[in-house]
């Protein structure tokens, strides 16, 4: 068995129950990210994830726009969001929800397919909640053998998981038009956010080195990535953030590294789009707020 960070306690259930998130990952997962945790009043920001996001509500109903719609998951169901697709993330009750998910790279959830489907391309969920699936039973079982650090049950579990997901939920786009001088203007706009994270220029002057009109790459940007540009670069930050803490830099100085104007405000972007805040992602351990005050 591999050895993983302490289990987390579980806070007393009712109402009154704290809100409580657990990040961390498991070397017999490689390329998946873990996350188990109760949410209450935390509302997850509009962003994206490199990584395909897929879990299982265990409590509660969890609420989020994606892909132009409002979506309910209850208990038992399996909440699938693809890679780099905006969506959000919030109470759809007043008790909140509890949930357990599951973060894949690309490349394993590729790796599947091509096993499985003889290599029909990179899959999309086109389903974004399936209720009472048996991949929902997988999915848990296998999130609580990483957290024990059953290695052989959980990869086992993992696998067959995604891989009953990629059989009887996934479909393949078809290739891409040719694009427009729109999607270049954007492709050429994300560039310099990439390159621009400590000093970011203004709409006008990102407008004007990609030789579009402000407006026009607004509803340009927005319509290819599903976020205006100064709300990509706070993902950008985020994500450059995941890269320094994975590397050992201390949370204390990832802030000023990547252009956020201190700490609170690195803090505050990180959890609504993580779930966690930056030393607990860190440290791969467990974070409690107090009791809610709502009645």
């Amino acid at each position: 068995m591999t050895s993983t960070t302490p289990r987390a306690t579980t806070p007393r259930a009712g109402k009154e129950e704290a809100e409580a998130a657990r990040f961390w990952r498991n070397p017999a997962l490689p390329g998946v990210d873990l996350l188990k945790a109760r949410y209450v009043t935390h509302r997850f920001t509009r962003h994206v994830h490199e990584e395909y996001a897929i879990g299982v509500i265990l409590s509660g109903v969890e609420e989020f726009d994606y892909r132009g719609a409002r979506h309910r998951a209850g208990a038992g169901s399996v909440v699938l969001v693809d890679p780099e697709q905006v969506h959000t993330g919030h109470a759809g009750v007043p008790d909140g929800w509890s949930y357990r998910m599951l973060y894949p790279s690309v490349q394993v959830i590729a790796d599947i397919a091509d096993e499985l489907l003889a290599g029909r391309g990179t899959p999309y969920f086109p389903q974004t909640v399936v209720p009472g699936s048996q991949a929902a039973s997988l999915l848990r079982a296998a999130h609580l053998a990483a957290e024990r650090g059953d290695d052989l049950a959980s990869s086992s579990l993992a696998r067959t998981a995604f891989g009953a997901l990629v059989r009887h939920h996934a479909a393949y786009r078809p290739p891409r038009p040719q694009r427009s001088a729109g999607d270049e203007a954007v492709r050429r706009a994300r560039e310099i956010l990439h390159e621009s994270l400590l000093d970011p220029p203004t709409l006008e002057d990102l407008a004007r080195a990609v030789e579009v009109r402000p407006f026009t790459l607004i509803r340009a940007f927005k319509a290819a990535t599903g976020l205006p540009p100064h709300t990509y670069l706070n993902t950008l930050r985020v994500r450059r953030a995941r890269s320094l803490l994975d590397s050992g830099t201390p949370a204390a100085q990832v802030a000023a590294e990547v252009g956020f104007t201190d700490q609170a405000h690195l803090n505050r972007h990180f959890k609504r789009i993580v779930g966690v805040p930056p030393a607990a992602y860190q440290r791969a351990g467990t974070y409690k707020t107090p009791p809610s005050n709502r009645t």
